[in-house]
């Protein structure tokens, strides 16, 4: 357990390091862009000389990019941070769209990814060689190659004059308990509204989950037939252990890798959400950065990405923490 305490100190000692330097990498790049930011935000050619010169005394734009830096993120979290475009408060803008759109499709999307990426990665190790593990590695590379944007397109192309997809609009519940709508609709087993939230999101979901669906399908097939090879499968096979039992021995042995993937898949996950939401019109906190990148809004990007960034860290110490657990050799 000492081991293991360390071994999470050490991971945690890098969480706010990567969360500052991830917003300071954002903030660079959107400085060191070529543009008057001021005009664009008092409204372009036509902006009036003093709205101008107000917003660059408010967002101190005439000092070097280090002193912006510093007052930028200290009204961002201890101040009272606007939009220049919106004029609405980020944070609030932020978590509505996280927590109505993009959080319920990441998590569906990540399900998909489980339920679909594992039972056909293990299917493809037990059928080896043959017809079905060919099927099964075609479609795998098939979502690893193919631009999802295009498919994407096709799919709608498709799906859409039959009725099996929504395209306009976000269902939301009369009722709420977590802020999560599609969260919410569970515990109130509300099959009116998930059924619609479900239309709205189901292809979208499997569109952002594609990719990953390929990489858990062949990770889990390249582990798995290396657990199964090990010796100890001969012995529990040789002692008369049914074969189901074999199976489920050996997937736990080839976890490790599959948990880490999996953590890093979720993170992906987020930062696919910007096309995903873009080509489905869906109102979430990835056309929210698109649009601010056009409107070179950097206060309410990098806000976005400090979140995106938190929450991918996050997971990622979470993963660090679970693959201590289910291997303690990594402990070092």
């Amino acid at each position: 357990m000492a081991d293991l305490r360390r071994f999470i100190a050490r991971r945690f000692l890098t969480f706010v390091p990567t969360i500052i330097g991830v917003t300071l990498l954002v903030y660079i790049i959107a400085a060191v862009i070529p543009a008057d930011p001021a005009r664009l935000w008092a409204g372009g050619q036509k902006a009036s000389p003093e709205v101008v010169e107000r917003l660059i005394r408010e967002y101190h734009l005439n000092d070097p990019w280090y002193i912006q830096y510093y007052y930028f993120m200290k009204n961002l979290f201890f101040g009272n941070p606007v939009s220049p475009v919106t004029h609405n408060n980020v944070w609030s803008e932020i978590t509505d769209r996280f927590l109505t759109v993009t959080l319920p499709l990441t998590l569906l999307a990540f399900v998909l990814i489980v339920v679909i990426g594992v039972p056909l990665g293990v299917l493809a190790a037990i059928k080896r060689d043959t017809a079905v593990d060919m099927v099964i590695r075609g479609l795998a590379l098939v979502g690893l190659s193919t631009p999802i944007f295009w498919l994407a397109y096709l799919m709608i192309f498709v799906l859409y004059p039959h009725g099996l997809v929504t395209l306009a609009g976000m269902p939301t519940p009369s009722y709420r308990i977590t802020g999560v709508p599609l969260v919410d609709a569970l515990l109130k087993l509300d099959p009116h509204y998930l059924g619609l939230m479900l239309k709205r999101l189901w292809l979208p979901a499997f569109m952002l989950a594609y990719p990953g669906i390929g990489v858990i399908t062949r990770l889990v097939r390249n582990s798995f037939l290396d657990a199964y090879s090990r010796d100890y499968v001969d012995f529990m096979e040789a002692r008369g252990f049914p074969r189901r039992r074999v199976y489920l021995h050996v997937l736990r042995n080839s976890l490790s890798p599959i948990v880490t993937v999996l953590g890093l898949q979720f993170g992906g996950l987020l930062a696919g959400a910007p096309i995903t939401e873009t080509i489905f019109g869906l109102p979430g906190l990835g056309l929210y950065m698109l649009q601010a990148i056009e409107n070179f809004d950097y206060m309410s990007l990098t806000a976005s990405v400090l979140l995106v960034a938190f929450i991918y860290t996050s997971v990622n110490l979470v993963v660090d923490v679970l693959y201590a657990v289910i291997d303690p050799r990594v402990r070092y």
